[in-house]
């Protein structure tokens, strides 16, 4: 009867301590939001003012990249120095600048083999490769390009400075997109140790007929003194036609097929030129250059020489020999196309000096400097 008595007071006191527990929970449950909530809404108010700033940033990032975009589409659209002579609005047109300065002008010093490898180093039987020349960043094609699946090669002695192999890169797969497929490198570099073989080779076969300087003489007409043939060069290249599972394609003479023809319509738009231009060759309306190249022969050669001086040698239907004596004595172009300039050309004497400043205008989009090898460096502006 005792234990009942302890046990039947016991039971208020759980309940008491009960309700008091419930009590002290539903405060807690009732009080949490009350001092949540404010933090909670701080913080959201802050991550909502923060991604507010970060939006507007970008909104004023946009909108100065717009800005810029449109000052280049501008200066584009027009010359930077309104008193330039007047050019046609629509087709292709050059005007000579010479007695206009660059505008906006600025300078980079330069020295001569960071400019000597650019496209138009000028080689022939009158001006020998320089001797400071280097082939030391001459790559072999197929590997520099990452296989034959891109452009077919030879085999992997055929090489070339990087800048040619990148344009007959873009040449080849434009051509592939108009269904003009199947070019082979046939042949590139050669040093002047290959270039004197060969020639030696030529002299002792023709020694039983000449001798002296007759003998020199008729060996040059078919094969180059060292240091005077564009094969020298590391730009210039031979192309035919070759696939390994038909070899009727290999069949047409190279010159006499569609893909001859595609390139020699369209090969100016990667910076590469035909280098020896002669009557009807390569196309109909060719006119004879083998007077001003010094060669007769018939070779599929074709030649970097960078966009824009491409462009203006197919404008001003000139080989490299002309194009260089043309900016002797024009030293300062410009190249519109249907109203818009596109090129700027700039030549400047610099003799052998092993550097030099090279004159240059912030008004282009970019530039590109080449020595030529008759004393000047041209500098292509491009808008």
């Amino acid at each position: 009867m005792s234990r009942n008595r302890k046990k039947s007071k016991a039971v208020p006191i759980v309940l008491v301590l009960a309700l008091i527990i419930a009590a002290l929970a539903a405060g807690c449950f009732l009080y949490r939001p009350m001092v949540t909530d404010p933090i909670r809404k701080a913080a959201t108010t802050d991550l909502q003012k923060r991604q507010a700033e970060v939006a507007q940033r970008n909104q004023e990032t946009e909108a100065a990249y717009r800005a810029a975009i449109l000052e280049l589409e501008n200066q584009a659209a027009q010359p930077a120095n309104p008193s330039w002579p007047e050019h046609k609005s629509e087709g292709w047109d050059l005007i000579d600048l010479t007695n206009y300065p660059l505008e906006n002008p600025t300078a980079e010093t330069k020295t001569r083999q960071d400019v000597m490898y650019n496209g138009m180093l000028l080689i022939n039987q009158w001006h020998s490769r320089p001797e400071d020349f280097s082939d030391t960043a001459i790559v072999s094609v197929g590997r520099y390009l990452g296989g034959n699946d891109k452009v077919q090669v030879k085999d992997y002695n055929v090489k070339l400075f990087p800048v040619a192999a990148d344009a007959l890169l873009e040449a080849v797969n434009a051509a592939k997109a108009e269904n003009m497929l199947h070019y082979i490198i046939d042949e590139g570099y050669r040093s002047w140790d290959d270039q004197n073989a060969l020639f030696q080779k030529r002299v002792t076969s023709l020694s039983g007929k000449y001798s002296g300087e007759a003998l020199i003489e008729a060996a040059r007409k078919e094969v180059n003194y060292p240091g005077t043939s564009e094969y020298n060069s590391g730009l210039s290249f031979t192309l035919r036609l070759y696939d390994k599972n038909d070899a009727e394609v290999g069949a047409p003479k190279y010159s006499t097929t569609p893909q001859a023809a595609w390139m020699n319509e369209n090969c100016w738009k990667y910076g590469l030129v035909f280098r020896f231009p002669e009557s009807e060759w390569p196309l109909p309306t060719t006119q004879d250059k083998s007077f001003k190249t010094g060669v007769s022969l018939k070779m599929s050669l074709y030649r970097y020489v960078g966009k824009g001086n491409a462009a203006l040698m197919r404008h001003l239907d000139m080989c490299m020999e002309e194009y260089v004596e043309y900016l002797q004595e024009h030293p300062h172009v410009a190249l519109f196309v249907d109203g818009v300039l596109k090129y700027e050309v700039y030549r400047q004497y610099v003799g052998d000096a092993p550097s030099f400043d090279i004159q240059l205008t912030r008004n282009a989009r970019s530039h590109v400097s080449s020595l030529d090898n008759m004393g000047g460096v041209i500098t292509v502006f491009e808008y």
